[in-house]
């Protein structure tokens, strides 16, 4: 299968995608993100929050198993769910390349931040009020007093 530049093939990828479209899938993601859950639990919580039936809510931990986004196993007859991590890294590697042009910016801009905080720690120390006074200069226009 080819893969295509974020590391999975584009079909898993497409996979992943849709089961993440659906907000009740991304739901049980969320409930999952703590640690493994029992079915029936995922099952309480959902229908805690709106009118969802088990087998609906089977039908989408399904879905979130074949694009490998939960794993499931038995314990007795119980089926305990847990994130796949696997699954989500399809997701971050795709997104990943989208934030690295902006990676660079980000980074300047904090350290600017960091800067002008120093600044001001240090002007706080040092006795200095000077900038209060320096930016009400800069908004007052010429020619205008006071």
């Amino acid at each position: 299968m080819p893969e295509g530049p974020a590391g999975a093939a584009p079909s898993r990828r497409r996979g992943v995608f849709e089961a993440l479209g659906d907000p009740v899938r991304r739901r049980l993601l969320e409930v999952l993100a703590p640690g493994e859950q029992p079915a029936g639990a995922l099952v309480e919580a959902l229908q805690a929050e709106g009118r969802i039936s088990q087998p609906a809510v089977s039908q989408h931990l399904r879905v979130l198993r074949d694009a490998r986004l939960v794993t499931v196993r038995a314990e007795g007859t119980r089926r305990l769910y847990a994130v796949d991590d696997a699954g989500l890294d399809v997701a971050r590697l795709w997104l990943a390349h989208f934030a690295t042009p902006f990676a660079q910016p980000l980074d300047a801009l904090e350290t600017e931040l960091a800067r002008g905080r120093r600044a001001r720690r240090q002007g706080t120390l040092a006795g200095d009020t000077g900038d209060a006074g320096d930016v009400g200069a800069a908004r007052t226009r010429p020619g205008r007093t006071g």
